[in-house]
């Protein structure tokens, strides 16, 4: 297996802009390659960028009518069809839609072939993990899913054991549809309870179809309010053991940065530390069980400044072996384009004052009272027997 890293990255990725009022700023991935930049990481990986994803490819997930729904909304955003979740609050149509989208589908699927193929370890695309598109329709402000495509291409180069973990506090539901018969997917999800937001599923009885599907979900949902112990506990009570028995190939990771305690769509309050701690769980678990084998994308975060572009530059840091330390002061010079483009100061450290982060293991007990210990055993209960493991 290849030492080499890549970032994918091209400039124009940062054109995925549903407009001023929208959430998602495309300004969080011009900050965060900024940040990569700033602390020489881009020097430690090769950055390099693929090919958008060509039509063929795109229909490894989404289906013919809706590639040319968004095609057509693309061209003319006054055509933006709203029964393919086209040109709603969530996902408003723009010109160069269908061609940015694809791009960006396209720097997962890139990472993902290099890393198959050999020619890297470890690929990280953070403009992707756009989780929630489905086969036939937007939603959740994402038009493909970059994420499912990186995985069914995998399956079509002969992958036949992926696992795709999500740590976005929205649950991966696009990706659980797209592989949810499928065997040769086991796709983990740890997000904020549904009954309290989006996309209102990830239900821990949610564990794939009956028969050869059954037991290829994982689905942990976390109360509100969960902090940085709960979270990192929920984690390694699930995830490591859920892993070592799949055996995957290939670990495809998405690390949403929504879970922070300052992000203003979500209830979590977990900080920068425990995110990077997880990230680094999440690279240590590719040694452990996919032969380092390790695709990392972005997702969701709209902290656009104090918080997406740090956790996903201790990202990049991470899969290039050169991880930043919490406690630096941030270059100078990341603080100037912070204030040159969005007129905010910037934060000082990578870190927000809790690392390291401590947590209890599983092992050491639970307790039933809890509410996060409710949600762990409510997922072990419902998918652990699935996979022969104890629950």
């Amino acid at each position: 297996m290849s030492s080499r890293a890549l970032l994918m990255w091209d400039e124009a990725v940062t054109g995925y802009d549903f407009g001023p009022e929208h959430p998602m700023d495309p300004v969080r991935l011009a900050l965060t390659m900024g940040l990569v930049r700033a602390y020489g990481l881009d020097r430690r990986v090769d950055v390099v960028a693929a090919k958008p994803a060509g039509e063929s490819t795109l229909r490894l997930v989404h289906r013919e009518d809706y590639v040319a729904a968004v095609r057509a909304a693309s061209a003319d955003p006054r055509k933006a069809d709203a029964g393919y979740g086209l040109g709603t609050v969530d996902d408003p149509a723009f010109a160069g839609m269908h061609e940015v989208s694809a791009l960006i589908a396209g720097q997962s699927v890139g990472a993902a072939e290099a890393v198959w193929r050999g020619e890297a370890g470890h690929a990280v695309n953070f403009a992707g993990g756009l989780h929630h598109a489905m086969p036939g329709s937007a939603s959740g402000f994402c038009i493909y899913n970059d994420a499912s495509l990186a995985i069914a291409r995998l399956l079509e180069l002969g992958a036949e054991r992926v696992a795709y973990v999500d740590v976005d506090v929205h649950h991966g539901d696009g990706v659980q549809a797209a592989f949810w018969e499928d065997p040769r997917v086991l796709t983990i999800s740890l997000h904020e309870h549904p009954r309290h937001l989006f996309p209102q599923t990830g239900w821990p009885e949610e564990t794939g179809a009956p028969g050869a599907g059954e037991g290829g979900a994982v689905n942990v949902a976390l109360p509100p309010g969960t902090g940085d112990e709960g979270w990192l506990r929920a984690f390694h009570a699930v995830v490591p053991e859920v892993l070592a028995e799949f055996r995957p190939q290939v670990l495809v990771t998405q690390h949403g940065a929504d879970t922070h305690f300052e992000d203003p769509l979500a209830h979590l309050a977990v900080s920068l530390d425990a995110q990077r701690a997880v990230q680094e769980a999440c690279h240590d678990l590719a040694h452990a069980y996919a032969d380092g084998r390790w695709v990392a994308l972005g997702g969701g975060g709209y902290a656009v400044v104090d918080v997406v572009p740090r956790s996903w530059t201790h990202l990049v840091g991470i899969a290039a072996h050169a991880p930043v330390e919490p406690e630096s002061v941030i270059p100078q010079e990341w603080k100037d384009l912070v204030y040159a483009r969005t007129r905010q100061l910037g934060p000082g450290r990578m870190t927000d004052g809790r690392w390291p982060v401590e947590w209890r293991d599983w092992s050491e007990g639970y307790d039933p009272a809890d509410r996060l210990d409710q949600a762990v055993l409510a997922t072990r209960r419902a998918v652990f027997p699935l996979r022969g493991l104890l629950a």
